[in-house]
């Protein structure tokens, strides 16, 4: 059922999409994540690259305990000007209360530059899928991010 509603939502992104652009708005960013506070990964520090369409982000999380998290995303224009969706994967390592948890991760979101001002900011469901220490899917994932673009 979680798959075929990713599905449906990949879908629909995918039929929003105007005209395809050969990179996006900015190349770098540096800011802060805000997350739900279940999933290994939440609040932190983030960073993404871009590499034409497609960028990396790191994410540097603590709280609870410290974990990182690395992801590849592919980003696609919608009909409003300087907002892009993202889906993605990558994978986690996180250190909470003397457990180590490992993981992989999705990504699917809403990502927007402001024009004229070198802010950046994201909407996303990150589910983690975790692996190591206890084998759980964790779905509530839901974060808000703000960058500085450079």
């Amino acid at each position: 059922m979680k798959k075929l509603f990713l599905l449906f939502l990949a879908a629909v992104a995918f039929s929003l999409t105007t005209k395809a652009q050969d990179e996006s708005s900015y190349k770098r960013a540096i800011g802060v994540r805000l997350g739900s506070t279940v999933p290994a990964i939440k609040s932190g520090i983030t960073y993404k690259h871009f590499i034409g369409n497609n960028a990396i982000e790191g994410i540097l999380s603590f709280g609870d305990g410290v974990g990182v998290c690395g992801l590849y995303e592919i980003h696609k224009p919608l009909a409003t000007e300087n907002l892009q969706w993202l889906i993605g994967f990558g994978g986690y390592v996180a250190f909470q209360n003397s457990e180590t948890k490992v993981g992989g991760a999705g990504i699917i979101g809403l990502d927007y530059k402001f024009a004229n001002v070198p802010l950046n900011i994201t909407v996303d469901w990150k589910p983690e899928l975790n692996i190591i220490s206890k084998v759980g899917f964790e779905a509530s994932g839901v974060g808000f991010s703000a960058r500085f673009t450079f």
